[in-house]
């Protein structure tokens, strides 16, 4: 990586660990502190636009989002300055931490950003039983647990598969979780707009309200935290899209692609030089293995948080 542009070191370069696709580290310099991004292109599921996506970070910080600085971007390499906070834990946030991030959804969808690419629909992947016979055959740690559910994987990927979005589409950051949040004295920061572009808004919503409304499973979901987000969306001029399934379809779909990517790499048995260490991705195959269905079955409950 040439870090030339950002001044003279006053230290080593630190490996930051714990991302769930790329590889962190942090640079201090003559000046400043600056998060450095090593991309992980080989195996992406989906086309990385970094010029765009650059772009709309730009045009998103010169508006005031909460965000950390971009400064540079190629295609191996992302860099932003570096920002302190409290991270944002797996649990119900605040009511108003919740209403400023459907406050940050609306000023974000409002941006006249060009973007000329289309709404990226992956392919929703169908081989779980192929899957879960090479898991049992290398003996992976949760392949029992995976064979068991085979069917429901496939009904899953048929819904994600079938259900209608009603739209609008949306130019956004598509990613708004509690690992790509920050809290500065109690307000969002939004972290790692890579996976940024056109996206059906009630997925957008769905997710972002869901994802900082729960727990690390589903037993803790507060309604009054999901529909802040809403009523945020709503104070600051957003309008809200039709109730049903399409809400919680793009959480779905990415939660399940996640998946079997990471699955992948736990098959290939080696410890790859980009993406996740393959403990997390342990981790993260068996956290969906486990809640994938979860979620999936509780569909109905979660329809009844929507307006």
């Amino acid at each position: 990586m040439n870090l030339s542009h950002l001044g003279t070191p006053v230290g080593p370069i630190t490996r930051v660990h714990g991302g769930y696709a790329n590889r962190m580290y942090r640079l201090d310099t003559d000046q400043g502190s600056f998060a450095v991004k090593e991309l992980n292109l080989a195996d992406r599921r989906s086309p990385y636009h970094v010029e765009d996506v650059f772009r709309f970070e730009r045009a998103a910080f010169a508006a005031g989002i909460p965000m950390a600085e971009p400064i540079s971007a190629d295609r191996n390499t992302l860099v932003h300055r570096w920002v302190e906070g409290e991270k944002v834990p797996e649990a119900p946030v605040s009511a108003a931490y919740a209403f400023e991030i459907g406050e940050i959804l609306a000023r974000l969808h409002a941006l006249n950003v060009e973007w000329p690419h289309g709404p990226v629909e992956e392919p929703t992947p169908g081989d779980w039983r192929e899957l879960a016979e090479r898991a049992v055959t290398s003996g992976q740690p949760w392949a029992d647990e995976l064979a068991c559910r085979v069917e429901t994987f496939l009904a899953i990927a048929q819904f994600v598969d079938t259900c209608p979005r009603p739209g609008p589409v949306v130019l956004t950051h598509k990613d708004i979780q509690p690992w790509n949040l920050l809290a500065q004295d109690g307000r969002p920061v939004v972290l790692d707009w890579e996976l940024s572009g056109m996206l059906d808004l009630s997925g957008e919503l769905g997710s972002t309200a869901l994802s900082i409304a729960k727990g690390p499973g589903l037993d803790t979901i507060e309604p009054a935290i999901f529909r802040a987000v809403l009523d945020g969306y709503v104070a600051a001029g957003g309008v809200l899209p039709s109730s049903g399934p399409s809400w919680f379809a793009f959480m779905i779909g990415g939660w399940l692609g996640h998946t079997r990517w990471n699955i992948l790499r736990c098959l290939a048995g080696v410890e790859a030089n980009t993406g996740p260490d393959l403990a997390l991705s342990h981790e993260s195959a068996r956290d969906g293995i486990h809640g994938l269905p979860d979620l999936f079955a509780r569909l109905p409950d979660l329809q009844l948080l929507l307006p």
